[in-house]
Formats: structure tokens, sequence, C-alpha cells
């Protein structure tokens, strides 16, 4: 293990993964065997989008379905923009994940119907069954069981309450590429920043849905590895498309409560409020597949009957079930939605959009890796090709395990064809030319009003005139954060609202190139989908 004393500013690891969730956490299972490993976790390990995440984890798993099914839903719900080569390498090996999961401990729901041991639910846009899952808690359940094992584990360190700040890069001998060294990191607990060296650093620190206003996402989700792999050079591509789950809680001390999609999976009904609770059904009046549509179709059906009505929420009512159903299926709902005084075994649940997956990210190729030689990206923070224009619900959580296994075997075969020659120690953190920070107003101001300004004019219903203001203001507030980050000391605030501030810009820039309607993006000046589907890859320029 290396030495964390106070007085130590520079550390050495094989891999640096940046992230505690899903993704993060099973690299480091399976890189830490025969490799020294850092897990930088920004506040606990369990502070990530994949603990919170309560659907489940989808795979052809029964023999009534098949991976071409799965595959085949996958590349609709992508409304034409899947990898469809990397669709297929993620989902083909669905079986295999689970597997490997369940082997960690994880506590699935039985079912001793099943085939395969395992209670499988059905999602919007699938067509079978295939969500395996804990209950309506799975990844709390995934994300518990894996931490446990990495803070066993003697070849890992765990960092918590650490924020990755920036990645250190070097220009590469004879070429005009280049190479990730390591990154600086913030010690929140003390203000110190740490330089951490690695031959190969993983990037898995989810997505940012705290760019918006209202989101599903924890506090943690502020787009720290997108930002940060931008500012090193790396492609970006697709962040045009945020997927808005259709239905979280609406109620003013709910604080980000999503109710999961396997509601509707298992009967849920989407109704307009009525003071008898038997509100009029909307949804079939939206799309043929009615509430088990995709959720772009639900979150724009859900916006457009509360605008053109003029309410705060709609209903989703799954009462009709019997309570023994809902307590053993949705217990964590049930408990969450009764702490406000609603007993979905009686009564609807309000609901209303939210921000809750970025589909884009850092481009990759099957291995994770990015154009920087020894940084790869994984997880909600990567744009692999799987989920194209619209995540299919639950594909997400499989991409992590599926991508952090294949990343990891990446990183075993070079470290064992390739000697590597420590660099020169890299250079220490230099705050000489700052001072404490006089007015912290200003990031919590600028924080409140580029999420306002996101919510107003980036979200599920677009226009030309909207993204044209939100970029001229996102320009003023870089401005004025880049200048705040030149001359005080940093903090997490600081950190995080630099990264919002460059993932929002990533978002409406994508969003203005985009000339047509297609998937997650809806625009009103441009409704119509183009013939042919073209990703949007954005590169910063040198």
């Amino acid at each position: 293990m290396p030495n964390l004393e106070e007085s130590s500013k520079h550390l050495n690891f094989d891999v640096v993964i940046v992230g505690s969730g899903l993704a993060g956490l099973s690299a480091a299972l399976k890189l830490a065997p025969t490799l020294r490993v850092a897990v930088i976790a920004k506040r606990s390990v369990q502070d990530s989008a994949s603990d919170w995440a309560q659907g489940g984890i989808a795979a052809a798993l029964d023999s009534a379905d098949s991976i071409e099914n799965h595959v085949q839903d996958t590349l609709i719900a992508g409304g034409g923009l899947c990898h469809e080569s990397m669709t297929r390498f993620i989902l083909e090996r669905g079986q295999q994940a689970i597997e490997w999961l369940i082997k960690q401990g994880v506590p699935f729901t039985r079912d001793d119907a099943s085939e395969f041991g395992f209670h499988l639910t059905r999602e919007g846009g699938h067509s079978h069954r295939r969500i395996i899952h804990a209950a309506d808690a799975t990844g709390h359940a995934v994300v518990t069981t894996l931490a446990q094992r990495v803070r066993a584990h003697p070849n890992i360190t765990l960092l918590e309450e650490h924020f990755a700040i920036d990645l250190i890069t070097t220009a590469l001998p004879g070429s005009s590429g280049r190479r990730c060294n390591g990154l600086y990191v913030l010690d929140s607990s003390n203000g110190r920043t740490l330089t951490l060296q690695a031959h190969h650093t993983i990037l898995a620190t989810g997505g940012a849905g705290k760019v918006y206003l209202y989101t599903t996402n924890p506090d943690t989700a502020t787009g720290d590895g997108i930002a940060i792999a931008w500012r090193a050079g790396c492609q970006i591509a697709n962040m045009e498309f945020i997927q808005f789950h259709p239905t979280c809680l609406y109620h003013p001390y709910a604080k980000s409560f999503l109710i999961s999609e396997a509601v509707r999976g298992e009967g849920g009904l989407l109704k307009l409020p009525a003071s008898d609770g038997n509100g009029i059904r909307f949804m079939p009046t939206h799309d043929a597949r009615a509430e088990l549509a995709p959720r772009d179709i639900v979150a724009r059906a859900i916006d457009f009957e509360i605008k053109k009505h003029g309410i705060d929420y709609v209903h989703l009512d799954i009462s009709h079930q019997p309570a023994e159903f809902l307590r053993a299926h949705f217990p964590t709902i049930l408990s969450r939605c009764l702490e406000f005084g609603i007993d979905i075994t009686r009564q609807p649940i309000p609901v209303v959009p939210a921000a809750h997956y970025t589909c884009g990210g850092v481009v990759t190729d099957v291995s994770g890796r990015t154009e920087i030689a020894g940084l790869f990206a994984i997880g909600e923070t990567a744009y692999t090709g799987l989920h194209g224009a619209n995540r299919l619900a639950s594909n997400s959580l499989l991409e992590c395990v599926v991508m952090a296994h294949s990343s990891a075997r990446a990183i075993q075969a070079d470290l064992a064809t390739h000697t590597y020659r420590p660099s020169a120690q890299l250079p220490i953190w230099d705050e000489s030319r700052v001072t404490d920070p006089d007015e912290e107003v200003v990031i919590t101001h600028n924080w409140d009003e580029l999420r306002r300004l996101m919510w107003n004019y980036v979200g599920i219903v677009r226009t030309d005139k909207r993204l044209s203001r939100a970029k001229h203001r996102i320009a003023l507030l870089r401005s004025e954060i880049d200048e705040y980050y030149a001359n005080f000391r940093i903090s997490r605030d600081l950190l995080e609202l630099r990264n919002l501030v460059d993932v929002a810009a990533l978002i409406v820039d994508s969003a203005c190139s985009r000339r047509e309607s297609r998937g997650l993006h809806f625009s009103r000046d441009w409704p119509d989908q183009l013939a042919k589907a073209r990703p949007t890859v954005l590169a910063r320029q040198r």
C-alpha cells in the first residue's frame, strides 16, 4: 500500500480510476489481482448514480428471449445512431456480466419459476422480460456488494473525498499524439492537491445530470470525466442526447427521487390528475406502445400534457396491482412515497420528467481507449455508440460492467507486452500565484443560473432561439468562472462549476449542429428526421 501520510503530495500507481460507480468498481476488481490500483471517489464510495439505480440490468437470460431481440430493441430505441458492432459486443456479453455480479455476491431477486432462477421484469422499449434486479434498489445492492470487496482488497487504495482536477499529459515522441501520465487531485478534507502518477488512467465519473435544474441524479453527477477529457484534447460525441426520465416524484421535499421504469413495466398507467383520482389515461394517444414506449416519447408526452393543461405534474397509477405485489417488487418506492403521505397501494403517484442520463460522452473504442494514450473512459462518461440517440432502459448498467472488464483486459495486455519506464516525477500542483476566494457567492450564483438556463433553453423541447440564448449566456458564465479559477484557490464547488459550464457548452454546441429531430433531441425548428443518421463529434482545436 502506498504511503498516504499528510505530507505526501505525489503518489504512484499502475492504474488510477476516477469514479466509484459500477464501472469504476468493476474495473478495479478486475485489475487488482495483478496491479496497484487507486479509486478516486469525490465523496464517499457509494455516492454515485449507480447506487441510485432502481430498475435493474438488461440481458437476454431466458430461452424465450435472445441476444438478437435485445440488439433489435436497442437499435430501435437508438433512433438509427447506435453503433451496431459495439451494441452487439456489449449485449453478447450480458449473461457473462450478470454471472460475474452473482459470483461477487449481488443479491438479485430470485424466482424459482424462472429458468435462470431470478426474477426478470420488463421496461419500456423492451420486447421481452429481461431486466434482472434486486427488488427496486438494484444499483444500491450492486454497488454495496462491490464496494465491500474493493475496501477489502489489499491492492486497491480508495481515496474518498478526493476530486480529480485535470489530467497530466505529455507529447508522444515522433507523433502529434499525447500520453496521459496521471492527474492532479484535490483532497477535499484538507484542501491539499496531490499529484497521482500512473501508467493508465480510467475516467468513470458518470454523467452530467446536475447541469439541469431538475434531475434524478445525485449531486456528484457534474460531468467531471467528460469535461476533464475535453480539456485534455479528447473527442466528445452526441452530447445533445440527454435522456429525461419521464417519472420523477413531484413533491417539494422529494429531492431527485425517480420512480422506476419498472413501475410502468408492471402495469403502471399515466393519467391526468383528477380530484377523484380517476384521471384520463393519455399515453395511448401519443404512441401505440402506450406506457411501454421508450423514455423520450413518454417524457415528451408528459411535457406536452403538462403544458397543454397548465398543470404541474401527471399521475402514475399502479394502485390496481395487489398491495402484496407492490410491497414485494417496489419496497423502496413504496416506503419513500409513504414518507410524503402517498400510499401507492391506494393512490396515484405525482410525477414529472427530470434529466436522467447522458447518452453522449468521451469517444472510445471497444476497449474503452480514448485517443490519448494511456487514457480510458467507461460507463456513462464514455460514448461507445451503444445508446445512440436514446438509451434503452437498463442497458447502461450492463455497459458499465462489460466495458469495465474490456478496459481491464486491454490494460493488463498492454502492461504484459510493454515495459513502462517511470517518467520523470510529474510536477507538483502550483498555487503560488492564487489567493483565498473573497466572495464565494459568485460560485453559487453562477451554478444556479447555469442550471436554470439549461432547463429553460436546452430541455426536452428545443428551438434555435433558445439554444442561441443559452450559448451566449454560457460564454459569459465561462468567462467569469475561468477568471475566478485563475485567481483563487480551488474548491470542490468551483471545480464542479468549471466542469458543468464546459459540459453545458458541449451540449449546446452539439444541439446547435443537429438540424433535425432525432431520439432525445427534439427541435421545433427542425421537426423532421434526416434520411441519414450521423453522430455529432466535437473536437477541441489545439
